[in-house]
């Protein structure tokens, strides 16, 4: 495997041209983007073959391995196949690469991309896991011996830097060159500057960095005009062959290969030591890269003027932090809130969305409930996985018709962190800003169990991110333009079975930025003295009482919901009150809600099946 040194001395020595998307190939080939290409490798190596075939014939000077997701995350349930697959992938780019003579054949890049899931805080994945992950990959990587190896498509730095920590930590002169991806802004997704990736990359070893997939040529002109501030930076760029179109179905680039061309050589007249082609760029496009940038020295970069990078990116920095801090809280507060600070006791009654796209019976049941004098009320985010009307469509078809506080569930378990982030902002515009943070029940208990669950983000990464908002920052904790006031929450169970796991998860949630919590359902104010004995709680408590409709239902919840627990005393009650049951249930909860009343900081009420006049009785003198 090349040094650091080596490849550096072959990109002072003449450009190098890449080659171009592999993904987009195998597509051509008929493979779908639904299946693992990087599996292809193992399950079809003949068609991996192919690509890295055409590209030697079109000139490329490296190949780039078939192995960006075959990382154990990625894979999923072909995570067994981690070594067999990424020695495979460099094992075929060398085999294709013998068809060119051996002075002229081209270097194999081993190519890693991100794990594909956010690092916690806002994700499940902890640093150290992470890293675990990317060692994994790249052992097998190394132990098939490429040339170096490519990181590419990284939208967080701190996920780049952890994976160049693991390669160094198994070859610590391992050559390499790191690729960010940018949007049309010129930052990456997670706000960092070209200028700062660049920085990082080369301090922490990178032969050459840049810029890669993005978007097309031309929109990747600033993103390298940025790059060029840092001195003696040695630069590559891969960018995408414009954007795609779908016709009958299927992704079609439009970017021509002499438009490619004409941008690789005016790249490389610019100072960029390589060049290459991400998302759809062809075999063609690469030959006609190729002849464009020929036989090429190195150009250089253009001489920095003005401010040292360092200086121009802490006086950035400075500027975007007092932008931040001057920013207002959008925020007005409301009844609830007043009284939740105030410490006044406060009730909030939940409702279910309805199934079908009738929400009359249920706008009535808030307005009753105003009347009734609860303070707020909670929309389920398809409470046990079941298809219910938008939570968000709900809340506003209530808040139409009575002014009361709206206590918005948020589901990780339908939306990526774009989907989140889309659904509770659109939430805060429309003036709902009560956010009950939850994981969320699996699609495998509700009605479409082959569904397939997102959990991108857990309720502890939710919570991170919307209280990085209400900060002015995003989820890298980048400085925003805006500053949001999301009033954040979360659930906790205090009769769960692991209740030191339920407690350290409950911690986690309050430093998150959780504001104040919702209990499930409790029926023992013993229970509830012990948890806020040991749990210590920095933030009120709303408890949860659901009535119960009949001995059935008692026993329901007791044997077959885990974590909740029905005292015996409680279940006699139910089965003794027979055809009464309903009216014994409401009785039950309200002993229960007098009794816990000094204790917390308000109720949360959940009447079965949407029986909201049972809450109501509850809260009658």
């Amino acid at each position: 495997m090349w040094t650091k040194a080596q490849l550096q001395a072959l990109l002072d020595e003449r450009v190098l041209v890449l080659d171009g998307a592999i993904g987009t190939q195998l597509y051509e080939q008929g493979y779908s983007f639904d299946r693992s290409l990087d599996g292809l490798c193992l399950d079809d190596p003949l068609a991996v073959r192919r690509v890295h075939r055409d590209y030697v014939a079109a000139g490329a000077r490296v190949l780039t391995t078939n192995t960006f997701g075959a990382n154990r995350l990625r894979l999923g349930s072909g995570s067994a196949r981690v070594g067999d697959i990424n020695r495979a992938g460099v094992k075929i780019a060398r085999d294709a690469a013998t068809d060119r003579p051996p002075h002229n054949r081209p270097l194999i890049a081993a190519s890693v991309g991100p794990l594909g899931q956010p690092l916690a805080p806002v994700g499940r994945i902890s640093e150290a896991e992470a890293q675990e992950v990317f060692s994994e990959q790249l052992s097998a990587l190394l132990d098939a011996d490429p040339d170096f190896v490519v990181f590419e498509t990284f939208s967080d730095l701190k996920e780049l830097l952890l994976a160049i920590r693991a390669l160094r930590a198994l070859k610590d002169d391992a050559a390499f060159i790191a690729f960010a991806t940018f949007t049309e802004e010129g930052k990456t997704l997670l706000g960092h500057k070209p200028e700062e990736v660049v920085r990082a990359v080369l301090d922490a070893g990178a032969a050459a960095a840049g810029a890669n997939c993005s978007v097309g040529p031309q929109g990747i002109d600033e993103v390298f005009e940025r790059m060029c501030r840092v001195t003696n930076a040695r630069l590559a760029f891969v960018p995408n062959a414009g954007l795609p179109k779908v016709v009958d179905g299927r992704l079609h680039y439009v970017n021509s290969p002499d438009y490619f061309a004409a941008w690789a050589s005016e790249a490389a007249g610019r100072g960029a030591r390589a060049l290459g082609g991400c998302c759809g760029t062809t075999p063609e496009h690469i030959a006609r890269a190729v002849e464009a940038v020929g036989v090429r020295s190195p150009a250089p970069l253009p001489t920095p003027t003005g401010k040292a990078v360092s200086v121009v990116l802490r006086e950035e920095r400075q500027a975007d932090e007092q932008t931040a801090e001057a920013l207002p809280l959008a925020w007005s507060e409301s009844s609830f809130e007043r009284k939740l600070t105030a410490g006044e006791f406060v009730v909030s009654v939940e409702l279910d969305p309805p199934r079908g796209v009738n929400a009359e019976r249920l706008v009535r049941g808030a307005v009753a409930c105003r009347q009734a004098g609860v303070d707020a009320i909670n929309i389920a985010d398809s409470p046990l996985a079941t298809a219910r009307m938008s939570p968000l469509a709900l809340a506003v078809l209530i808040r139409q018709q009575v002014d009361i506080e709206i206590l918005l569930h948020v589901s990780c378990r339908d939306r990526n962190v774009l989907g989140l982030l889309s659904e509770t902002m659109g939430a805060h515009a429309l003036g709902i800003k009560h956010m009950l943070c939850v994981t969320g029940d699996p699609p495998s208990v509700g009605d479409y169990p082959g569904t397939r669950a997102v959990f991108e983000v857990n309720s502890v990464g939710l919570l991170s991110i919307l209280e990085g908002l209400n900060q002015g920052r995003n989820a890298n904790g980048k400085p925003r333009k805006y500053r949001t006031g999301f009033r954040l929450s979360c659930a906790v169970n205090p009769t769960a079975d692991d209740l030191d796991r339920e407690i350290a998860r409950f911690h986690e949630k309050e430093a998150a930025g959780a504001r104040y919590a919702l209990t499930q359902p409790i029926y023992d104010a013993d229970i509830l003295r012990s948890f806020i004995d040991k749990a210590k709680p920095k933030i009120p408590l709303l408890v949860g009482i659901l009535p119960l409709r009949n001995a059935r239902h008692a026993h329901f919840i007791h044997h077959e919901v885990p974590g909740m627990v029905v005292p015996e005393r409680i279940r006699t009650r139910m089965q003794q009150a027979g055809e009464q049951g309903p009216a014994e249930g409401v009785a039950i909860g309200r002993e229960f809600l007098d009794e816990i009343r000094p204790l917390c900081a308000g109720a949360y009420l959940m009447p079965p099946f949407n029986k909201f006049e049972m809450a109501i009785e509850m809260l009658r003198d």
